[in-house]
């Protein structure tokens, strides 16, 4: 049988190449390229991405606005299913929960977005900083950072309306449920069958409000966490905390009347006080909490640290404490405020004030002297004149109420002692407190030292010293203070036109009397400062500084010592207060939490590193190390392991301190070459505020002035309590106070007591210079006589 023959061969042609190409086309669209499937990967991405996002908030706040969220619905659903029925009275506060819990939420979702947006400009903006901070960028993270404070602060108020709305919701409920009438015709309907779950659904509601409530109060305001965008960039964190200090304080002053810090934009002195304590917060970029630190230094007040030994302690002579202890109560008067009566009246002390203001004797007014700054019945001054028991002749000038980067002070003539004294008021404003903390280190320039350059009263090794070693840096706050008071009493003293001149000089009424220059806390630093350049004027004077703070470097501290007397009573915290002693017991007490966990030595090293600002320039020292070590020529000390360099001291090793004393146990060893010296001849005249940039490690170790006397409490025995000295005669011999001529160099690391507060209080000072005296005079007298005066 033949084949058919093919009648159309194009068209058949035609019809079988049609159909490949529809059948190829078709599985071509059916068969994606690879590029275009999904894979793992990008699923995994996904999901790493989302969860860095939601690592980003609070679970706290995540909690809140959940549960914020549950109570907008079922306060919606129990208003439309359950309360629909009720009164106008009793829908207000079922729908006052509901519309609060929506604002609430509204409000947190504002404060996230104005939190990250000023965390990321805290963020962007101090990782490429320069020195001089630009004004426009400082304003606009203080803008940014308000923001986020004012966002914060209306989630409060909203807090607060909330528990307002509860206490409400509460009310209506429990007035309902009383009343059967009410409430059978109200939201607990009128099927029986049906009431059951209706009072356990508005109960539920009740109770879950108040827990949402109540829940706010603990998880805080802040919405994401902080960590996630600064994580341990110590630069972000200072710049974060910077803003936290800069605008707690000037909130904190305008509450205290000093509104005009609040719309400050430049650089003033809060701004320095806040960049200071940004920097000593840093620790938080190693990821330690505040209650980890809080916890160190329990641990270091635990601890016992090594005492002195013996050998090392000098006992005072008593004419060391004789003219203190009399010269203290002017110190201890210019606290004029209520914040002296507070301490010694803690229930009366208004009635106390106003008695010392001479509130009770207004009649007396004209016969007190007029100071700057008084009120108008001139009670600072009578409050002065009754602490100390003078008539109102002798308060000769005196200035209550200052300004930034002033002190208050008072001039009085002891005619009968033929003693002119200069009492420096202590730290009772905030003006004082701003002062105290301006203590970056600044420029001491020839005209400060005055008196002990060109004093002719001093050796000539002790002048030659001080001027072979400049420059001298001073705690810059104290040493603005000490020049503006300087030009205050003796400012045209070249001239001879200054009040001091006109009194102590040829013809003055005081010719030939003595200067004594007191104060406490912060007024005797300044009182130090002013007395060192008086002395080269009056080489008849003396400073006794109660309390000070340390204000200057070695070399000055040490020249000084013949005319200034510097008392500490105790372990107050105020004669260790300085910037590197804070870094050494912040330090310490990251140490101390680090060795009671189970840490290992590295991550103590890396924290360690971080707290101390070592990673922020541990590249730098590395590349210079070699060079350092051959170049830096230094002389170390035998007590301490310092680097003596044009006078200052530095530490060789960032050490660790265990309860105010050092230990052999070093954290880091770091060798501090050249760059760490401080170029203190590019500081201005008018004592500008170093930042921590432009010190590598720390700044220059600040020193108690003059010879110090270091009055200390003794442990006592069980036969020297007042119940057991009537039955032993012994008793009344052993006294809790003795006081030694101390190194300074013991009172560069701060103690960690349980009366390092309590002993920086000025009565306390004055009880103690007095038991000290008292054991004196016992031991020129027979027992039984200091028994009975102690008994007395």
């Amino acid at each position: 049988m033949s084949k058919r023959p093919r009648r159309f061969p194009k068209i058949n042609h035609l019809i079988s190449s049609l159909s490949r190409g529809f059948l190829r086309s078709r599985f071509r669209s059916r068969a994606k390229p690879p590029s275009l499937l999904p894979t793992m990967a990008d699923f995994a991405m996904e999901t790493r991405t989302l969860l860095s996002k939601l690592r980003m908030f609070r679970f706290g706040s995540l909690v809140v606005g959940i549960s914020n969220l549950g109570i907008l619905l079922l306060g919606a659903l129990l208003l439309v299913s359950i309360v629909s029925d009720c009164s106008n009275e009793v829908k207000v506060p079922f729908a006052l929960a509901p519309f609060m819990a929506g604002v609430k939420i509204l409000a947190m979702v504002g404060a996230g977005k104005a939190q990250h947006a000023a965390a990321e400009t805290i963020m962007n903006r101090s990782m490429g900083e320069s020195i001089a901070v630009d004004a426009a960028i400082r304003h606009e993270r203080r803008v940014r950072y308000r923001r986020w404070l004012y966002w914060t602060r209306f989630g409060m108020a909203i807090t607060g309306l909330q528990f307002l709305g509860a206490a409400y919701l509460t009310f209506i409920v429990f007035t309902n449920l009383i009343s059967k009438t009410i409430s059978t015709a109200c939201f607990l309907g009128q099927d029986m069958a049906s009431k059951a779950w209706r009072h356990y659904a508005v109960i539920s509601f009740l109770v879950f409000d108040w827990l949402v409530v109540l829940l706010q109060f603990f998880t805080g305001s802040d919405i994401l966490r902080w960590r996630s965008f600064y994580s341990t960039h110590d630069s972000a964190w200072k710049a974060y905390y910077r803003e936290v200090f800069d605008h707690g304080i000037r909130e904190a002053l305008c509450c205290l009347g000093r509104a005009k810090y609040l719309t400050v934009l430049e650089e003033d002195e809060v701004n320095s006080v806040a960049r200071l304590l940004g920097d000593l917060v840093a620790y938080r970029a190693s990821g330690t909490g505040h209650l980890e630190l809080l916890a160190g230094l329990a641990l270091l007040q635990m601890q016992r640290g090594m005492p002195i030994p013996e050998r090392e302690l000098v006992e005072a002579r008593p004419d060391f404490i004789q003219e203190a202890a009399i010269l203290h109560p002017y110190a201890e008067a210019a606290y004029t405020g209520p914040l002296l009566d507070f301490g010694r009246n803690p229930i009366l002390f208004p009635c106390a004030w106003l008695y010392r203001q001479g509130v009770l004797t207004p009649w007396t007014r004209n016969r007190r002297p007029a100071l700057e700054g008084d009120n108008w019945w001139r009670g600072h001054a009578a409050a002065f004149l009754r602490f100390v028991k003078l008539q109102p002749e002798a308060l000769l000038q005196g200035r209550v109420c200052q300004t930034r980067r002033e002190a208050a002070y008072f001039m009085v003539a002891l005619h009968e002692e033929r003693t002119i004294v200069i009492t420096v008021r202590g730290t009772e404003t905030p003006e004082d407190l701003l002062t105290d903390g301006l203590c970056r280190e600044c420029d001491l320039n020839s005209e400060d030292l005055d008196g002990l350059v060109n004093s002719e009263h001093l050796p000539a090794s002790t002048r030659e010293k001080v001027i072979s070693t400049f420059p001298h840096c001073g705690h810059g706050g104290i040493v603005e203070s000490a020049r503006e008071l300087f030009m205050q009493i003796d400012g045209n003293s070249d001239s001879g036109s200054g009040f001091l001149t006109s009194l102590l000089g040829e013809g003055g009424k005081c010719h030939r009397y003595k200067l004594r220059i007191v104060g406490h806390s912060l007024g005797g630093a300044v009182a130090t400062l002013l007395g060192i350049r008086l002395y080269g004027r009056y080489h008849n004077l003396h400073v006794y500084a109660y309390g000070a703070l340390p204000c200057v470097d070695l070399v000055i501290a040490e020249a000084c010592s013949d005319f200034v007397t510097t008392i500490v009573c105790n372990d107050e915290f105020s004669s260790r207060l300085s910037v590197n002693s804070i870094l050494r017991l912040r330090s310490a007490a990251i140490r101390a939490v680090s060795d009671s966990s189970s840490a290992d030595s590295a991550m103590i090293r890396n924290l360690a590193r971080r707290i101390l600002h070592v990673n922020s320039y541990h590249g730098n020292l590395e590349n210079n190390n070699n060079n350092n070590n051959n170049n830096n020529n230094a002389l170390v000390p035998p007590a301490n392991n310092h680097i003596m360099e044009n006078g200052f001291t530095q530490n060789s090793e960032i050490e660790i301190i265990s309860n105010g004393h050092r230990s052999d146990n070093r954290i880091v060893p770091i060798n501090i070459g050249s760059q760490s010296s401080v170029n203190l001849g590019e500081c201005q005249s008018n004592c500008q505020v170093l930042s921590l940039r432009e010190v590598p490690v720390e700044p220059p170790e600040m020193f108690l002035a003059g010879t110090i006397i270091h009055i200390v409490r003794q442990q006592r025995g069980i036969f020297t309590f007042p119940l057991w000295r009537l039955w032993s005669l012994g008793g009344g011999n052993q006294i809790p106070f003795k006081a030694y001529v101390s190194k300074r160099e013991y009172f560069q690391d701060m103690l960690v007591t349980p009366y390092m507060f309590t002993d920086h209080l000025p009565w306390r000072c004055h009880y103690a210079m007095r038991r000290v005296l008292e054991a004196n005079n016992c031991k020129s007298r027979p027992t039984s006589d200091c028994v009975e005066e102690h008994l007395v």
